[in-house]
């Protein structure tokens, strides 16, 4: 029964450190109750919106006119941010599967209940098109529509950019499905030519909400410091977390440390700051990430520091800080952040810790560290020297749980005297 128990906590070990692993900004996102950093997380219904959005625009794509319908149906009855989106997609729908009275009076529903909508434009090019069909059946060579546009959008992309530029506009601004105008927005960013980089700076800034996040990942890719200043211009007057967050990554992608170093320094919102604390880390920014944390007072900002540190694999930094940080709890940060860089990067400096720092909660993060990684050699040369029986007792546990025949063989040793 003991074995069994001592692997049932060994698997329950295992389950939260690969969960604690698999995603680079987990450390960032956390949970919404317990992170006094990153304040609240979006709300299950948010989260459910969003979900059945995402479905519903994959439904589009598919060309499932039916389920498109009935899932865009459910998002605009729960009156969310997304509601006169669902609104304007459900039109589309209605008119694919030749409902036009019903795509119209859609239509009218969605202008009455958001006025302010940024689908004005969008809207009033279906309701043109759906007017002009009233009364005819759906021709079936309509359904190739968007294939021949795909296809003519191909050739668009060799053509004259100036000539081009104006046919993939009329695009964008009408009623196409949400795949032909996401094609159209990639040859837009293509093209070098002023008045492509105007419009898909407006898109960036929100003019067409389903297609503002592709253009700040292609103004991110393709676009040179002119469009990074346009994409700080509209990280700083939106008001969208997910839109901020999506050009903070972007910045990581343009090599833009400076930009996210403003942003660590200067972002009101807690999440936002870590999120640029993160993306610094994934960049490698190594100075960058000291000067904000010498600068910082704020001790769970300093731990998303550490975390980054760890994510830029700066392993001589959190040694130096996991030794001369005089708060006990960033230190204790900084081991467990070393512990997860390997044995071979930062086993030595772990087990030069060990014995030179007496804070116990230290000493204990300073096992769990090794026991992390595995290091049973490190861990049985402390159990050796150790002379106090709770932080004995607290190697020897760990050891206990490792499949290594080091491990095994001084357990034994312990059973033998």
């Amino acid at each position: 029964m003991e074995m069994k128990s001592m692997h049932r906590r060994k698997r329950s070990f295992v389950l939260a450190l690969i969960l604690a692993l698999a995603t680079p900004s987990l450390a960032l996102a956390a949970t919404a109750s317990a992170d006094p950093l990153t304040g609240a997380m979006p709300s299950e219904q948010q989260e459910e919106e969003a979900d059945l959005y995402e479905t519903g625009r994959d439904a589009l794509s598919e060309e499932e006119w039916r389920r498109a319908f009935d899932i865009f149906v459910r998002v605009a009855e729960m009156k969310g941010d997304r509601a006169d989106a669902a609104l304007y997609w459900k039109a589309y729908a209605e008119n694919k599967l030749g409902q036009r009275a019903e795509a119209l009076a859609t239509l009218a529903e969605l202008v009455k209940t958001y006025p302010n909508t940024r689908y004005q434009k969008e809207a009033k090019a279906l309701d043109a098109e759906v007017r002009r069909d009233v009364g005819q059946p759906v021709a079936p060579e309509a359904e190739v529509d968007d294939d021949l546009k795909l296809m003519a959008l191909q050739a668009l992309q060799q053509s004259d950019p100036e000539r081009s530029v104006p046919m993939l506009e009329k695009l964008l601004q009408g009623s196409s499905s949400p795949r032909v105008k996401e094609r159209a927005l990639f040859v837009l960013a293509q093209s070098d030519s002023p008045r492509a980089r105007a419009l898909l700076a407006d898109i960036a800034k929100g003019s067409n909400p389903d297609l503002q996040m592709k253009a700040i990942q292609y103004l991110s890719l393709h676009g040179g410091p002119e469009s990074r200043a346009m994409l700080f211009e509209v990280y700083r007057t939106s008001s969208e977390v997910k839109i901020k967050r999506r050009i903070l990554h972007g910045f990581m992608v343009a090599g833009e440390r400076q930009r996210l170093l403003t942003a660590a320094t200067t972002e009101q919102d807690p999440a936002l700051r870590a999120e640029a604390v993160h993306q610094l880390g994934v960049m490698g920014a190594h100075d960058e990430l000291w000067q904000l944390y010498q600068k910082e007072t704020s001790l769970d900002v300093k731990k998303r520091i550490l975390q980054a540190m760890f994510v830029g694999g700066n392993a001589d930094r959190l040694i130096d800080l996991a030794k001369s940080e005089r708060n006990a709890d960033l230190r204790r940060t900084a081991v467990h952040n070393l512990g997860l860089l390997g044995a071979q990067r930062s086993g030595t400096a772990l087990t030069e810790i060990y014995a030179t720092d007496r804070n116990p909660d230290v000493r204990k993060a300073v096992v769990q560290a090794l026991f992390i990684q595995q290091n049973a050699e490190a861990l049985v040369a402390l159990a050796r020297k150790e002379r106090d029986p709770d932080m004995r007792r607290e190697i020897v546990q760990k050891l206990s749980l490792m499949k290594s025949q080091v491990a095994l063989d001084y357990l034994m040793e312990i059973l033998n005297k």
